[in-house]
């Protein structure tokens, strides 16, 4: 199967393919691995149209983006998760006995029954978005080891997949489960193969900042399980970044400038040079830092051109303009007050009635603070008492007070309920992302607008409850999309009311019953101003130039601004980053934070600003190795 493609590398993956190998493409950042994966498919159709080739990757939005590029139905795509059940479902009693089986073996670690566990399953083993093991409900975090077990006890399967496809390739493979990755290469072999399925991966082992991926195949290649294929070119960046990325890289990949002079980094057959700069001060604003010199003919505004970029979104929201959704989510005090009291009845085995009242119980149970508290007027005191002196306080606990303690005790969110990054092309039905059904219907109420005011009235009507049978009907939702874009200092719950009273977007049973079953949630976020939620949804659409530093991963930007803030988080840590020999330096960490500065630096098509608050003279030192020193600029507040 020679390849008619001009890439050096693809046609060295023409001829692994004629030989029957497998194969990994390693490519650094910008280096057009996508284009080396479509131009693969395309090829390989072109050659035999009846070729069977599936396309695996991580999120529903890549799943969007090769659709979009490879113009032919006859490909399989879909996200990982999507794969895998449809390979398993149809076999419900061997489904049946190896969930069963991994639950006794307590393989699965959000399930949490009593072993040893027997249930027939009656209605089967069903994918869903949420986790019910009676009721054989399982989410996608359930899927990857129950499908690994498949695999591994059943040959047969094996086979089945084997000769289902000739081709099966994965994108971003670093993101990739290891479980995933024993299936194609470890177990699929064993099978009895009439059809040998080549396996392709296409990636870069620097760009693993997920926990849950593989990371590398450095393994799988050193044992000759699948052949690598390096991919140098850079498309996107500036030589400045190119050359900064090349530093970062813990690996052996230098990437160099593509040889295309129509790749987006080439002016007149020349590499743009662009610009690195790494700014530095003591505890300097953001507005005086925005005034530094080399962020002139920058637009802020403009979230396509220019990208901030931080770690979490807890030190993005009181900028971004949800500082009171990202409290009530992240911090509830109530929330994590209650969960302490819970703690302290478990751990001393202390006697109660669920079905008392919340308030009722309180008053029953003995907690208060030892008598070693620092603040001495609290010390003896009922913690509950001292909690609720606070105005704010109270309002929130005569919202649980008369409520069942069983149900007040049921009560969990979390931020990822809130801004969850694992977005599906459709909010409404996505088994990937964390969002609550609160959350999600007011995407829904502001995506109706969003859709109306760009004229996209065939999304529109789609999507929203309201019925035009006449030309008096198109003027009413004018109208009514005219009031509701007016409410942005209403509160949530006045805005979701009069979407639901106007017909655009109704209260259907899913979100009365979300309501319902949530009425401490509801009661503190219905009474935000609607403005936080429009800032939420603009900052997790893209709309807003604030982003965190793993949502941009594939994303590119003219100007990109890197602030380098840990945010308690211990999982990163810049220090490190600049200043490897440090005696605290934790060596996982520290890899971690490399490929998440390599994963941010190489979003730059022009111009890279990273900035550093009170950097030591270590971390110093590293900066100007990397940027140069001419690039390397201490920044004042101005007064």
């Amino acid at each position: 199967m020679a390849s008619k493609v001009t890439e050096d590398e693809v046609s060295e993956i023409f001829k692994l393919i004629d030989d029957k190998k497998n194969f990994v493409l390693n490519g650094g950042a910008g280096s057009g691995k996508t284009y080396s994966l479509v131009s693969i498919i395309n090829e390989i159709y072109s050659q035999n149209p009846l070729s069977k080739i599936a396309c695996i990757t991580y999120t529903n939005a890549a799943v969007h983006e090769i659709e979009n590029r490879v113009a032919n139905k006859k490909l399989k795509i879909a996200t990982i998760h999507d794969f895998l059940w449809e390979n398993i479902y149809s076999y419900q009693k061997e489904l049946k006995e190896t969930l069963v089986e991994g639950i006794n073996k307590q393989i699965f670690k959000n399930i949490k029954v009593e072993t040893p566990y027997d249930n027939n399953f009656q209605d089967g083993i069903k994918y869903t978005e949420h986790l019910r093991i009676d009721y054989g409900e399982i989410s996608h975090d359930e899927i990857i080891i129950l499908a690994n077990q498949m695999f591994e006890k059943y040959p047969k399967l094996c086979s089945i997949l084997n000769n289902k496809y000739d081709f099966i390739f994965v994108d971003e493979y670093q993101d990739t489960f290891s479980e995933v990755v024993k299936i194609l290469l470890d177990f699929l072999p064993r099978g009895d193969n009439v059809n040998k399925c080549i396996i392709g991966f296409f990636g870069d082992s620097m760009q693993a900042i997920y926990n849950n991926g593989i990371g590398d195949l450095n393994e799988y290649i050193k044992l000759k399980k699948v052949t690598e294929i390096v991919k140098k070119q850079n498309r996107r960046n500036p030589q400045t970044v190119i050359d900064l990325a090349n530093k970062i890289r813990t690996d052996n990949l230098k990437q160099e400038p593509s040889e295309d002079f129509n790749a987006p980094n080439m002016e007149n057959g020349i590499v743009k040079q662009g610009s690195i700069k790494f700014l530095y001060g003591d505890n300097i604003s953001y507005d005086n830092l925005k005034k530094a010199s080399c962020f002139v003919g920058w637009d802020f505004n403009d979230s396509k051109e220019t990208k901030e970029l931080r770690l979490t979104h807890n030190l993005i929201a009181d900028t971004a303009g949800f500082p009171s959704l990202m409290e009530i989510y992240d911090k509830d005090p109530l929330i994590k007050l209650k969960n302490e009291f819970c703690k302290h009845i478990k751990e001393n085995n202390i006697s109660i009635d669920e079905d008392k009242s919340f308030g009722d119980v309180v008053n029953e149970v003995e907690w208060t603070f030892s008598d070693k508290v620092k603040v001495v007027e609290n010390r003896g005191k009922s913690k509950f008492e001292v909690f609720i002196k606070e105005p704010e306080n109270k309002k929130l606990y005569d919202l649980v007070k008369n409520m069942k303690f069983i149900d007040v005790k049921k009560i969990y969110f979390d931020k990822d309920n809130l801004i969850s990054d694992k977005k599906a092309i459709d909010e409404t039905s996505s088994t990937q992302s964390k969002r609550d059904k609160l959350i999600r219907h007011l995407f829904k109420i502001q995506s109706l607008v969003k859709m109306y005011k760009e004229k996209k009235y065939n999304d529109f009507l789609r999507r929203t409850s309201f019925r035009i049978t006449s030309i008096k009907d198109k003027e009413k939702i004018h109208d009514k999309i005219s009031e509701l874009s007016s409410m942005e200092n209403k509160t949530i719950g006045d805005v979701i009311s009069y979407a639901d009273k106007s017909d655009l977007c109704i209260l259907d049973d899913t979100i009365n019953d979300f309501i319902k079953s949530n009425q401490y949630l509801y009661s503190r976020v219905s009474e935000v101003k609607y403005i936080e939620f429009i800032s939420l949804y603009n900052y997790l659409e893209g709309f807003s130039p604030l982003s965190t530093q793993h949502k941009i991963k594939g994303e590119e930007f003219k100007n990109v601004l890197i602030i380098l803030d840990n945010g308690k988080w211990n999982s990163y840590n810049f220090k490190y980053l600049l200043d490897p020999q440090n005696k605290n330096c934790k060596q996982d960490v520290l890899l971690r934070t490399q490929k998440l500065f390599y994963v941010c630096c190489t979003r730059a098509m022009d111009n890279l600003v990273v900035y550093c608050d009170k950097p030591t003279d270590a971390m110093l030192k590293t900066a100007k190795s990397w940027f140069g020193e001419d690039n390397c600029q201490e920044i004042y507040n101005v007064i």
